[in-house]
């Protein structure tokens, strides 16, 4: 598909209208940067490459600018996620706190690595440098609800919960 054809589509979809508003309140200019991206991942669940080249060209950054600001920041995400997103943080205090053996026993009981999602499309297991809830290491999010104190006990427990519908 030819660069024309993937913009000429995109700007046919309907939900970069919640995208390009949230630009026109903040004047198109480049300190929207992050108010759009939160749009894009509101309105799409993810953030690609099309979507940043789009954001890019209307707000005249590079797209490494907003490549760099979707990639710092652990609530976007580039591709789609599953029903459910774990993120593990794997900041200092959570990893020496437990967060690699929580991140080992993910791919042990899910063959599931951070950036991954099942094949079923039920869970995704994200990663963040530091959610900055140190003195709840290792913290965890699950679907936007920061956990503290995790084992992998407990986030194996919230997972299954989540499998049988119970949460």
């Amino acid at each position: 598909m030819s660069k024309e054809i993937k913009q000429t589509s995109l700007k046919e979809d309907r939900r970069l209208r919640m995208v390009d508003r949230t630009m026109r309140i903040y004047g198109n200019e480049p300190h929207a940067l992050i108010e759009t991206l939160h749009a894009v991942q509101e309105s799409y669940g993810f953030i690609d490459t099309d979507l940043m080249q789009y954001v890019a060209e209307k707000l005249g950054v590079p797209l490494s600018k907003v490549y760099g600001v979707a990639t710092f920041y652990h609530f976007f995400t580039l591709k789609p996620q599953g029903e459910h997103t774990c993120v593990v943080c794997t900041g200092t205090a959570c990893y020496i706190s437990g967060a690699k053996a929580i991140m080992d026993d993910f791919a042990k009981k899910y063959d599931l690595l951070p950036g991954e999602t099942t094949k079923d499309n039920k869970l995704s297991l994200l990663t963040a440098r530091c959610l900055g809830a140190c003195g709840l290491a290792p913290a965890i999010v699950f679907d936007g609800v920061v956990a503290g104190k995790q084992t992998p006990e407990t986030v194996s427990n919230t997972i299954e919960r989540w499998f049988k519908n119970e949460l």
